[in-house]
């Protein structure tokens, strides 16, 4: 009796997991949190809309009960760490593994063969080239796309299932059918071979190239390639929340308002067309830039004007501001001089952003090349001497900034040690 109840409970646990995931309403009381939901909302109407047919709601929840899942084993760092041919391997698994319901590269007349695919595939990593050279399959391959892409009348048979070998063996193609399956077969196992697989002088990476094709060919996953992205997705996010939302440092990431967006995104939940949330998450994004932009004017203006009472520091008519550190005996530069400095750049929160010291060589540059503050400071300075430049956005980057590591409107702050000219 005991067995029984154990048996019973577990398929009661299977239909509840079977449920899947609810679209719901969010609770959103901040921009951030919108912003969040706005994403996954986004993300994962496109999500359904690329891997899921829309004539059956079924397709849909199980779509999104595995997307999810992934997404979820993502963000919480359960996903296997692959080597690049592990990771390769799995895609091209997951992708043929898709094609078996859709045809050889989802083309309606087209029956996919697995064994003949995965054997050219092999063929090609291995240049074995006896039944069809790479270039011979690429172009066959093709013209005969080209020619059936559109064609609806040719019926489809059931896809043939195999495992991926690990030996390159001549095969007899007996129709269209096996040489479109073997050609591209072949075709991506060249291409693999050259750019992926390169490097591998002992057989391993091909090895664990084979062994990811049949793991993921097992899987009872019904959108194989979802999972996959559904996990990248999930540890992308992870990766960059330390940094803010999507590289914003001004958003805090919220991975459960993320969750629910993808959840109702892929489930059609009434709220926001994809057009909206894109527009919403432009316009909100453009709103923090500029919020950002303006306190980084004032505080580069407020900096400047106590740092500019200080004795020490001088200030030129463009607003360039500069302090001696040690004055040298050398030449001036003319501003269509190269110099060669050692210098290093901060934020006026001390944030270094840049180092010739840390790279452990100077620079040489023309000084009508770099940025007004620059141009104008160094002339300031014979050889030898060391000057603290102090440059308000207008004589920097600017309104546009430089990068991530440099915001719009910023102040920056150079040491700079002008060592030589070099005419």
């Amino acid at each position: 009796m005991k067995k029984m109840t154990i048996i019973v409970m577990a398929a009661m646990a299977m239909l509840s997991c079977s449920k899947g995931y609810q679209a719901k309403e969010p609770v959103l009381q901040t921009q951030n949190d919108s912003i969040n939901y706005a994403l996954g909302f986004l993300n994962g109407s496109q999500m359904k809309s690329q891997f899921v047919r829309e004539d059956q709601d079924m397709d849909k929840n199980q779509a999104c009960k595995e997307f999810v899942d992934a997404l979820q084993r993502g963000w919480d760092g359960k996903v296997e760490d692959l080597s690049q041919a592990q990771s390769i391997g799995r895609n091209i698994g997951n992708a043929v593994k898709g094609m078996e319901e859709k045809g050889l590269l989802e083309v309606p007349a087209w029956t996919l063969n697995e064994k003949i695919l995965f054997q050219g595939l092999v063929n090609g990593l291995y240049k074995e080239w006896g039944v069809m050279s790479p270039n011979d399959a690429r172009d066959f391959f093709q013209i005969h796309y080209q020619q059936m892409v559109n064609d609806t009348t040719t019926e489809r048979g059931k896809a043939v299932k195999a495992k991926c070998g690990n030996k390159p063996q001549m095969i007899e193609l007996k129709s269209l059918s096996d040489s479109l399956n073997y050609a591209f077969g072949m075709s991506n196992g060249d291409e693999i071979g050259m750019y992926v697989l390169a490097a591998d002088s002992d057989g391993t990476d091909k090895k664990e190239f084979i062994e990811a094709i049949n793991y993921a060919l097992k899987n009872s996953y019904k959108f194989p390639q979802l999972v996959s992205t559904g996990e990248n997705v999930g540890k992308t996010i992870k990766q960059q929340s330390a940094n803010g939302l999507i590289g914003e440092s001004a958003l805090v990431t919220d991975f459960e308002l993320i969750k629910q967006g993808f959840i109702n995104g892929m489930l059609d939940f009434e709220g926001w067309t994809i057009q909206e949330a894109n527009m919403y998450i432009g316009a909100a994004i453009d709103q923090i830039h500029k919020e950002a932009s303006k306190m980084n004017i004032e505080a580069g203006q407020n900096f400047l004007q106590e740092n500019g009472k200080r004795p020490e520091v001088k200030t030129t008519e463009s607003g360039l501001q500069y302090e001696v550190i040690k004055e040298g005996k050398g030449a001036y530069p003319s501003a269509t001089d190269r110099v060669k400095v050692h210098y290093e750049g901060t934020l006026i929160d001390g944030k270094k952003f840049d180092s010739s010291y840390d790279r452990g060589e100077p620079i040489t540059f023309g000084l009508n090349q770099v940025i007004k503050g620059w141009t104008e400071g160094v002339q300031l300075m014979p050889v030898g001497s060391t000057y603290k430049l102090y440059i308000p956005y207008e004589l920097g980057y600017g309104e546009r900034g430089a990068g991530a590591d440099i915001p719009p409107y910023s102040t920056l702050i150079f040491t700079i040690e002008l060592l030589d000219i070099e005419k």
